[in-house]
This record gives structure tokens, sequence and C-alpha cells, in this order.
């Protein structure tokens, strides 16, 4: 008799569970994305009344 493997009802539904298929890749922190996203907003806002067009 075959083995039945306890895959749950989201895998039998065809859900993904991403945080499981995902092993590969550029691993970035999120404080990281946070910073730069601030950073880049306080420049462009600088430059804008640095330099207005």
């Amino acid at each position: 008799m075959a083995k039945k493997s306890k895959t749950g009802f989201q895998s039998a539904a065809g859900l993904i569970r991403y945080f499981e298929e995902e092993k590969t890749g550029v691993k970035i922190d999120p404080r990281f994305i946070i910073v730069f996203a601030i950073l880049t907003a306080v420049v462009i806002t600088a430059l804008k009344i640095l330099y207005p067009v």
C-alpha cells in the first residue's frame, strides 16, 4: 500500500505555500528596503526643493 503524505488542506486545494517553495535567490533584509525607500524619498524631496523646475 502506498504511503500517504500529510500535505494538509492547503496543498490538496491547490494553494501554494511560498515560504516552503523559495530556497534560492537573493536574501535582502527587510529593514534595508525600508531604509533605502526612506532615503530615496528624502533625496528626491531635497532635490525638488533645491532645484525647482
